[in-house]
């Protein structure tokens, strides 16, 4: 069977792939998305694919108007809002996404993002490679201690269970808002959206996009959190305004932001990148040897147990299998 595999993976996933016998087409980094489309619809029964390749119900359509019988669409990601679900399940075509192995790495991120944007690291690091330190003195480049400061988490997943024990663990009070209520297993506490903006000196966002959630943190959103407090996004762009976030950095209402994740990536508003004040990085939330080998293996495995007839671990629209039966 013919699988196309969206980019170059590091690990043991493709030669699985094709020690179980299967035709394994690996396309190139920078590939366009009618090339993904073309080799899609030129016939396979497997794609790996990353977050950054939509597939959309046209391109569903479009395979199947090609009398082609793709079968699993693994998504090397925990997000899977590149990938139009209904039409997939309409198609008969299990959707499956990689949970657990990268919530570590991309907490650590999120940790890491808050710890720079609290402590003005930006603006040291470009103090030092422009030549203009001159020595210590006791008011240049103040930051906040995290020590006593509250902690407010915008979706209570995994990712955000593990950034709020590292919060914990640097004498931070946790609280947290999900849709989903109150976790009972939680030792923190679940309070209302607008009481988490109101409440939080830091608001880390790990809540997945949908159409409830996109540019969820806006103008109104932003000027309900306190003056001179701080904001991360690990989890996706769009969820903020990034203009509004601008406007809220710029005049001070925000102390600092940190982002790994960008409203139009990898496009970032321009006007960000100019400030001192919000840490940017490159999407690198999953970004460790292990992380990314593990992603790779959980995502080859999908593919070989469902064309193989078996169910996967983490089938997105378990649904199909229900519809198959009937």
């Amino acid at each position: 069977m013919r699988i196309v595999v969206s980019k170059p993976l590091i690990g043991s996933a493709v030669s699985r792939l094709r020690e179980s016998g299967h035709d394994v087409v690996v396309l190139s980094e920078n590939h366009s998305q009618e090339a993904f489309v073309e080799a899609i619809a030129a016939g396979c029964e497997g794609v790996l694919s990353m977050l950054s390749d939509p597939i959309g119900a046209d391109v569903i359509a479009r395979t199947r108007a090609a009398g082609k019988s793709l079968r699993v669409i693994s998504n090397y990601a925990v997000g899977y809002n590149n990938i139009d679900i209904k039409a997939c399940t309409e198609a008969g075509i299990v959707v499956t996404n990689t949970p657990d192995v990268l919530t570590d790495a991309t907490a650590d991120i999120a940790l890491t993002l808050l710890l720079m944007a609290m402590r003005s690291i930006p603006a040291g690091m470009k103090l030092l490679s422009e030549g203009r330190f001159t020595g210590w003195r006791p008011i240049c480049l103040l930051g906040h201690d995290p020590r006593g400061k509250t902690l407010g988490i915008l979706g209570m997943g995994r990712i955000g269970i593990a950034m709020a024990r590292r919060g914990e663990a640097l004498g931070m009070k946790i609280i947290y808002h999900s849709r989903s209520g109150a976790k009972a297993e939680l030792p923190w506490a679940h309070i209302s959206f607008a009481g988490l903006l109101a409440e939080s000196d830091v608001l880390s966002i790990h809540c997945p996009l949908n159409s409830e959630t996109k540019h969820l943190i806006g103008a109104a959103e932003l000027e309900k959190m306190k003056r001179g407090s701080v904001l991360i996004n690990t989890a996706r762009g769009p969820i903020v305004d990034e203009a509004a976030l601008a406007d809220a950095l710029r005049t001070g209402h925000l102390f600092s932001a940190g982002l790994d994740v960008y409203e139009r990536e990898p496009e970032v508003y321009p006007a960000l990148m100019k400030m001192e004040n919000v840490v940017l990085l490159p999407h690198m939330g999953s970004s460790t040897y292990e992380t990314r080998e593990a992603m790779g293996g959980l995502a080859a495995s999908a593919i070989l147990d469902v064309l193989a007839g078996r169910r996967p671990s983490h089938p997105v629209n378990p649904e199909v299998f229900e519809l198959a039966s009937l």
